[in-house]
């Protein structure tokens, strides 16, 4: 997709006229992404995706660091509560430790890892015994990773090239959601601002006609009586156009012009 325009700000108006995703690999995963409602609904989409595709894996959640600190953004309905949680609380485990260095960890067998014990520990409490978890390179978040989960020991052993095949697969998706949500997002911005415009035109024509002067002098009038309400432009306009419109005012001059 091309870009969109650059938003036009109509608190700024002046006279002057203002001036593609990338599929990803996996059939399944570009299915996902074009039936999506939205980014949330294809993170839980690709969680449970990711179930199915590695072997071994009996539940999966995504962690990405937003504002300074790391949660899940989505979670298979079998992964076990607190999982992920602990590890934000603690400052480190498996997820936290992709997350943070870009590198995947494994933990084959939770009994013997002594890299997070009091991590480990809590895990083994909910029945987990091996964590796979793998970095996913998501624009604009510095941190992420696809956590996988299994009760067996060695769960992950034939499988962690698999992976990190889908983890790859995962992030072009979500990439090419966020660039879909930011042009939806930037059009409509856009569709807003050119609606303020006409409406500000509108005004302008108003205060014209009612007042006998340019469109100059019908601008900074409306300019002024906005910083002196304390009102956004557009807002005062609106007001203006929907009295004269609707006519409230009698055909008296709108608030605009009353209060020059």
């Amino acid at each position: 997709m091309r870009p969109s325009a650059d938003p036009v700000d109509p608190d700024h108006y002046d006279e002057q006229q203002p001036r593609a995703a990338t599929a990803p690999e996996s059939p399944t995963l570009h299915q996902a992404l074009a039936g999506t409602g939205g980014l949330d609904t294809l993170l839980r989409d690709l969680t449970d995706r990711a179930v199915l595709a590695v072997a071994g894996a009996e539940a999966c959640s995504i962690t990405v660091r937003r504002d300074g600190r790391l949660l899940t953004v989505a979670g298979t309905g079998g992964l076990p509560s607190g999982l992920d949680q602990r590890q934000y609380e603690n400052g480190d485990g498996p997820c936290v430790r992709a997350a943070d260095s870009d590198a995947e960890q494994h933990a084959p067998d939770l009994s013997e890892e002594d890299r997070w014990p009091t991590y480990a520990a809590y895990a083994l409490s909910k029945g987990v015994r091996t964590v796979l978890a793998v970095p996913l390179a998501v624009d604009g978040e510095t941190d992420a990773a696809l956590n996988l989960y299994a009760t067996t020991q060695g769960a992950f052993e034939g499988s962690r090239a698999g992976a990190r095949a889908f983890a790859a697969n995962a992030s072009d998706a979500i990439n090419a959601a966020l660039r879909i949500e930011r042009e939806r997002a930037s059009a409509g911005d856009v569709r807003t601002a050119l609606l303020s415009r006409s409406v500000i035109d509108q005004a302008i024509g108003i205060l014209m006609a009612q007042e006998r002067c340019t469109a100059q002098t019908a601008l900074g009038t409306l300019r002024r009586v906005s910083q002196d309400a304390n009102i956004k432009l557009r807002d005062l306009c609106g007001d203006l156009v929907a009295r004269t419109t609707d006519g409230a005012s009698g055909g008296a001059p709108g608030r605009a012009s009353q209060r020059r």
